[in-house]
């Protein structure tokens, strides 16, 4: 998409930067559907969907030319086993027993792909039953493992992506999955990564979605201030055992068909099903319009890291440091890398502001170049976003308590040049 599809004023991102952040429920949790590809365009998704926090449903048109649509898929729509094991047979792939609940959630194994395919295919035959449960692919870094594969490409209206922009910099991980399953495999109710934003796009096959608004999942915790595993037991009828139940909204329902892109906001707890066999690509990704909620959360993941240790009997050296260490082991990330996270996102975008679009920037596939694709006036957005949540990061108390002499630019420094670039970009 170039700058004049883009087609936003100076205006249009002043007024969003200042807005404020809440999710709600569309009016009677209809969820809109989006239908031409031609008449949708980035500004719009960012207006009504990203900074209101909603989610959308985009039709089978915005994935009709990838790759996987046409060679993963038989000719009568299902999974095609045969093609699939040409390509990814003796990959090593993660897979979850749906039939097992373990700390609430399924536990894990490591399989080799045609394994799978083959355990797939019996379950099939053997009228999707086994005595080894339902297994389900899941949270495959497959793009990182066959980058050269023609799979999909990533739609633009979710290339503002800083989670996996600030991974692939520092070359440890990725927020890219492929989920593979038989109809019947399904996803324990959760909120996703960071609560980030996440699309998923069927290349097969069908789901069904249970969706509630970030804040719903309050009226669902058990008098002991824990998630349910499955959102639909019965047992959540028991006032004694969830005694706030009644109080919560019904969830928003969508039915996924193949092609179709759901759009999950940031926050919003969900469930998911797969009808039929079915194949999806997943991303989860924070950008300028929900990076204050990731803040929250990773504040909110500390304090109870704190208030469980502060019940230990014995005390603990350096508290601080060992609440950051267990936080970073159940989360993914401590305060200090969050930092980095800022630092990396708001590097990029100075530089194509200070430096325009040098060879990098021109480049397909690379950061720089989705920053330039999206504007200059949408990375002055982020990095006024970036500035808020940089200057509430700096101002923390468990953040100061740290040693933060390794950090290279010091927060000062960085928050200095952000606002540099801010104003010199607004002149």
């Amino acid at each position: 998409m170039d700058r004049a599809t883009f087609a936003c004023s100076t205006a249009f991102f002043r007024d969003y930067s200042s807005s404020s952040q809440g999710a709600s429920c569309l009016p009677g949790g209809q969820v809109d559907y989006i239908e031409k590809v031609e008449s949708f365009t980035y500004s719009d998704f960012f207006r009504d969907y990203l900074i209101p926090n909603h989610p959308c449903v985009f039709s089978a048109k915005f994935t009709e030319d990838w790759g996987s649509r046409r060679t993963w898929v038989t000719w009568d729509g299902k999974p095609n086993f045969d093609h699939l094991l040409q390509k990814f047979g003796e990959a090593v792939v993660p897979v979850a027993n749906c039939d097992v609940k373990e700390y609430n959630s399924n536990p894990k194994e490591e399989l080799l792909f045609k394994e799978y395919i083959k355990y797939w295919k019996e379950y099939i035959r053997n009228g999707y039953r086994s005595s080894r449960g339902c297994l389900y692919l899941k949270d495959w870094h497959l793009s990182r493992a066959f980058p050269a594969q023609d799979v999909y490409t990533t739609p633009v209206y979710f290339s503002s992506d800083w989670l996996n922009e600030y991974w692939d910099a520092v070359a440890v991980d990725d927020y890219r999955f492929v989920y593979m399953g038989p109809k019947g495999s399904w996803t324990p109710f959760h909120a996703d990564v960071f609560r980030s934003y996440s699309w998923s796009a069927n290349i097969c096959g069908r789901k069904k979605w249970l969706l509630y608004p970030a804040g719903q999942e309050e009226f669902l915790k058990d008098h002991h201030g824990n998630l349910p595993f499955d959102v639909t037991a019965p047992s959540l009828q028991d006032r004694s055992v969830y005694p706030r139940y009644n109080q919560s909204q019904p969830p928003v329902e969508i039915v996924q068909e193949a092609g179709e892109i759901v759009f999950i906001p940031s926050g919003w707890h969900h469930q998911v099903y797969n009808l039929e066999d079915t194949i999806s690509i997943n991303h989860n990704w924070v950008n300028g319009c929900n990076v204050a909620i990731m803040w929250c959360f990773l504040q909110d993941e500390l304090a109870a890291v704190q208030r469980e240790i502060n019940e230990w009997k014995d005390p603990v050296d350096d508290l601080h440091l060992q609440c950051q260490l267990i936080m970073k082991s159940c989360t993914g990330i401590d305060y200090k890398e969050f930092y980095n996270f800022l630092k990396v996102i708001a590097e990029n975008r100075i530089s194509v502001l200070e430096k325009g679009l040098d060879d990098e920037a021109s480049a397909k596939d690379t950061p720089k170049a989705a920053i330039s694709t999206l504007g200059m006036l949408h990375a002055v957005f982020d990095l006024k976003r970036t500035v808020k949540v940089l200057t509430s990061l700096s101002a923390n108390e468990d953040f100061k308590k740290l040693d933060l002499t390794s950090l290279s630019p010091p927060p000062e420094a960085l928050l200095h040049h952000l606002k540099a670039a801010i104003d010199t970009a607004l002149l």
